[in-house]
């Protein structure tokens, strides 16, 4: 796919030399910090050295009291309380959080996960059955709830009381439950973008303010946190950037042994970053939702027992690689569906829909065909009679909004600016696609359908090594210090011109580029790199000058660390 290379604007002259000065730093650390905002000695400090003090008061979340009275009163009349949550990450991190903090001290509890084939996504009616067939009087909903203005409207009736901890964008009516959403009108909360776990451990924050617990007897949730953090894509700067920062602390020192055991599956050492969270426990977990059941992910969460985690932990990982396989397939056959459709290059959107594809990697598929035709996605299935599918956005196309625009033709939707699900008869399915392109072709102009490579500075090979030719610089040692990394603070691009191969480059399985790199004007300084998927351009790479974008990374092999770039696209 071509990209369009955007170098960002340096931050201003007089910021730049100001964090030279006070904060110690180099000029392209100092650009970094400028660009995200990081003008002064107090706010780098604060961002280099996040602290619990930084996160904020949950009584300033609108109806916070309410839902801690709610539950407080619940526990005193030894009322039966559900903790239900969605089936993906978010959602059964949010469960095995708000149920791990209540069930120390309180046992009249249970969980309930909605089954994504029979149920769907959010509040079900069989789930709020299951409540009252159960006698729960009280049901605290976790990452889902906003829009469920029916169900929890039909369990009012029955004597059920909903909590609502929600993070997705709220309709024009809202549920009559207690409703902690910090995207709803009248929520003042200072920070809006929290996971749907994030919201629940702002619940569990608010309890244990209220039984004058110390805020390090929270700790032990925080894995649990980072992981949805990560996985949800949810910003990474403000209060998240706290919480993601501690989350790592405790996943890295004492991590509960369900994530031990997959991240033992994974063959994965070492220090994990948020990547590692997004590429590696992120999937498995989900994969128990989308292949059988989210309880399985939960019951791995909650898990103290070494022999039933280990169990648990290898029926997932197998999960995992059947989701694998009908990723790949599925991919390609939505590929085929496009390159069979005369009239695609005249659309700006892709809408695909096949009634035998599995509902639970659909979304997968989505971003897969971005990769491939840069464009808004849907991809559709039909399952227990009706079209479902998730859908996938491009920068600069808000993919609710355009949803929105064709609910006349839907049953159900939710979801965020980059993705979304939805139901829709199935007769609708060809109405949908027609009407979900116009609203592309009005929105989207020919330049948003070219990829972005957004590069925040240029960089030469001394910029990052100094003086030093050997291990790891102090330049990549500030830079890791940048992180945790996600969206709205993510890891560094950099671009650097007129790059050689010193000659001792390889090609890797005949489509990837193992590189070793210099610039004329240092030549002393070589530096390895892997070009995945650039296999095409190895007799290039020999023996012509090239740009490179690229990511910095550290490598560790046979006891030894060395700096990587991780390059994302090249020119000559």
């Amino acid at each position: 796919m071509e990209y369009k290379w955007t170098i960002k604007k340096d931050a201003p002259t007089d910021t730049i030399a100001q964090l030279i000065e006070e904060v110690g730093v180099t000029r392209p650390i100092a650009n970094l910090l400028g660009q995200r905002n990081i003008y002064t000695f107090d706010r780098a400090k604060a961002f280099f050295r996040p602290d619990k003090k930084n996160i904020l008061d949950p009584f300033l979340m609108l109806n916070m009291g309410h839902a801690v009275n709610r539950i407080e009163k619940a526990i005193a009349s030894n009322e039966n309380i559900l903790i239900y949550g969605d089936y993906d990450v978010d959602g059964t991190t949010a469960v095995a959080l708000v149920y791990e903090y209540l069930i120390e001290e309180y046992d009249q509890i249970g969980y309930y996960i909605p089954d994504r084939y029979s149920e769907g996504y959010g509040i079900s009616m069989q789930g709020v059955d299951f409540a009252i067939d159960n006698s729960f009087s009280l049901i605290i909903a976790l990452d889902c709830g906003t829009k469920a203005l029916k169900q929890i409207a039909y369990a009012k009736e029955n004597g059920v009381d909903f909590i609502v901890c929600d993070h997705h964008n709220p309709g024009k009516e809202l549920p009559d439950a207690i409703l902690l959403n910090p995207k709803q009108n009248e929520c003042s909360y200072p920070f809006q973008e929290l996971s749907g776990c994030g919201i629940g451990f702002k619940l569990v924050h608010a309890l244990s303010k209220n039984r004058e617990q110390p805020f390090d007897h929270l700790l032990p949730l925080m894995d649990l946190l980072v992981v949805s953090i990560g996985a949800d894509l949810v910003s990474m700067n403000g209060e998240n950037r706290t919480l993601a920062s501690m989350g790592l602390k405790v996943l890295n020192t004492k991590p509960r042994i369900g994530f031990k055991k997959l991240l033992q599956l994974a063959n994965k050492t070492g220090e994990l970053s948020v990547m590692d969270v997004v590429f590696t426990l992120a999937p498995r977990i989900n994969a128990a939702g989308r292949i059988k059941s989210g309880n399985d992910a939960v019951e791995l969460l909650l898990g103290k027992n070494l022999t039933e985690v280990d169990v648990i932990g290898k029926l997932i990982n197998e999960q995992n690689e059947t989701r694998k396989g009908l990723d790949k397939a599925i991919t390609k056959e939505a590929l085929d569906l496009i390159d069979k459709d005369q009239n695609y290059s005249n659309k700006k959107s892709t809408v695909v829909f096949k009634n035998d594809w599995h509902k639970g990697v659909v979304g997968i598929v989505a971003s897969r065909l971005i990769e491939q035709h840069y464009r808004p996605t849907v991809v559709l299935t039909e399952s227990n009679g009706v079209a479902v599918g998730s859908a996938r956005s491009i920068k600069g196309f808000n993919l609710y909004d355009a949803i929105e625009e064709c609910s006349h033709l839907l049953t159900q939707f939710g979801g965020h600016t980059f993705a979304a699900g939805m139901s829709l008869p199935l007769e609708n399915v060809e109405d949908f696609q027609n009407s979900f392109d116009q609203i592309a072709q009005k929105w989207i102009d020919k330049e948003m359908l070219v990829p972005q490579l957004e590069i925040d500075m240029p960089l030469e090979f001394r910029d990052i090594f100094g003086s030093q030719t050997k291990g790891i610089p102090k330049f990549y040692r500030v830079l890791k210090q940048l992180a945790p990394f996600g969206p709205d603070n993510m890891a560094p691009v950099f671009i650097s011109y007129n790059v050689k191969d010193t000659g001792f480059s390889r090609l890797l399985k005949d489509v990837h580029v193992k590189l070793n790199l210099f610039q004329d004007d240092f030549p002393e300084i070589k530096i390895n790199a892997i070009a995945f998927n650039f296999g095409h351009l190895y007799s290039r790479i020999q023996n012509e000058p090239f740009d490179i974008v690229y990511t910095i990374e550290e490598n560790h092999w046979n006891g030894s660390s060395s700096l990587q770039l991780m390059i994302k696209d090249i020119r000559f």
